[in-house]
C-alpha cells in the first residue's frame, strides 16, 4: 500500500471510532443529580379508631417509620391502594358506620388483602380474609357453590361482627384490630402470658407486631397522598360501577346462559358476583340470592360518565 493509502486508511480508522463511553464518575454524578430518596417526617400526634398512638416511645416511632417508608417507596402497590380505595371505600365506610365500627377499619382491608379477593396459605378468603369457621360463625354461607366470604357486602358485615365482639372482649379497638390478624385466642394467650392488655406494650409475632403500624402507614398516605408524593387525577381513579340486582330463589342450570339474558357474559357475571363459585346453582332450599348485574353500557369506559348519579335497582328474575 502506498503512503497515501496508509494515510487515508488511518484517517478513516481514527474518525470511525465510537464516542468515548461515560466513566463511572459520569454515572455517579448523573445519579446524584437525578435521583434522591428522602426520609419521612412522622406526625406529632396520631390516632387509630379514636385511640392515641404513643409516638413518644422510641420503639413505636421506629415501627411506624419502617412501615411508612415501605408503603411510601413501594409506589406501585400504594398507588393501586389509592385507586382501589376510591372505588370500594364508600360502601365499606357506610357498612362500618351502620355497624358502629370506627372508620379507620377501612384501612385494615388494604392491610389484609390489598382490597382484592385473595386466598391466604391458611385458607383465609376474600377482601376481609375470613377463615371458613369464622365466616360460618358470623352467618356466611360457605360451600362448593356459594362462598359468601367473596361477597363484598356480606363479608364486610361479618367482619364488623367479629370486630364488635373483639372490642367487647379486649376493651380496645387497637387490640380488636390486632386480634383480627392474630385471632382472639392467640391474643388472649399473649395477654395472659405477658400480663398486658395494651397492643403497644405486647411482644407479638412479627406479622401482628407490624400489623397496626402498617394500617397506620396506609392511613397516613391515603389521607394525604400528595404529602407522600402520590399524585392521582380523578380520571385515573377506579370508580364504582353501577349495578342492579336480580333476585334468584330457584336453581340456575348454567350461569353462562343466565348472563346472556342480561346482555353480559360469564366473565362479567363472575366479576360482580365472585361468591358464585361454580357455573350453576343447585339451590335445593329455594334460598333467595341477589345477583349483581352491571347497568347497560357501564362496561364501556368513558371519562364523561358520572357513576355516582346512576341509581341501583332490584329486578325479580
Amino acid at each position: 500500500m502506498t503512503l497515501l493509502g496508509l494515510l487515508i486508511a488511518s484517517f478513516i480508522f481514527i474518525n470511525s471510532r465510537p464516542e468515548e463511553k461515560p466513566t463511572d464518575n459520569d454515572f455517579e454524578q448523573a445519579f446524584q443529580k437525578k435521583y434522591s430518596v428522602f426520609s419521612l417526617s412522622l406526625p406529632d400526634d396520631l390516632m387509630f379508631a379514636g385511640e392515641a398512638v404513643p409516638l413518644d416511645h422510641f420503639d413505636i416511632r421506629e415501627s411506624l417509620d419502617q412501615e411508612l417508608l415501605i408503603n411510601t417507596y413501594w409506589q406501585s402497590q400504594t398507588l393501586l391502594f389509592i385507586k382501589r380505595a376510591n372505588k370500594y371505600f364508600p360502601e365499606i365506610e357506610k357498612i362500618l358506620k351502620d355497624n358502629g365500627i370506627p372508620d379507620d377499619f377501612k384501612y385494615l382491608v388494604l392491610a389484609e388483602s390489598d382490597l382484592k379477593n385473595a386466598v391466604s396459605p391458611s385458607g383465609a378468603v376474600g377482601i376481609w380474609q375470613l377463615l371458613k369457621g369464622t365466616a360460618k360463625d358470623y352467618g356466611l354461607e360457605v360451600n362448593d357453590e356459594v362462598d359468601e366470604r367473596y361477597h363484598f357486602e356480606k363479608s364486610t358485615e361479618a367482619a364488623c361482627g367479629f370486630l364488635k365482639d373483639a372490642h367487647e372482649l379486649f376493651g380496645s379497638w387497637t387490640m380488636a384490630a390486632a386480634s383480627y390478624n392474630m385471632g382472639r385466642r392467640g391474643l388472649i394467650r399473649q395477654v395472659n402470658r405477658q400480663k398486658e392488655n395494651n397492643y403497644y406494650n405486647l411482644l407479638l409475632n412479627n406479622e401482628t407486631g407490624r400489623y397496626i403500624y402498617r394500617i397506620l402507614a396506609i392511613k397516613l398516605i391515603l389521607e394525604n397522598p400528595d404529602q407522600y408524593g402520590f399524585h392521582v387525577r380523578d380520571k385515573d381513579m377506579y370508580h364504582t360501577i353501577p349495578t342492579f340486582e336480580v333476585k334468584v330463589d330457584s336453581s340456575v342450570t348454567d350461569f353462562a346462559d343466565f348472563a346472556k339474558k342480561y346482555s353480559i357474559n360469564y366473565k362479567i357475571l363472575k366479576y360482580f358476583n365472585p361468591w358464585l363459585r361454580d357455573s350453576f346453582l343447585t339451590n335445593k332450599t329455594n334460598k333467595e340470592y341477589l345477583i349483581k348485574i352491571p347497568k347497560e353500557g357501564c362496561r364501556s369506559y368513558s371519562k364523561n360518565i358520572d357513576y355516582s348519579k346512576i341509581d341501583s335497582t332490584v329486578v325479580i328474575d
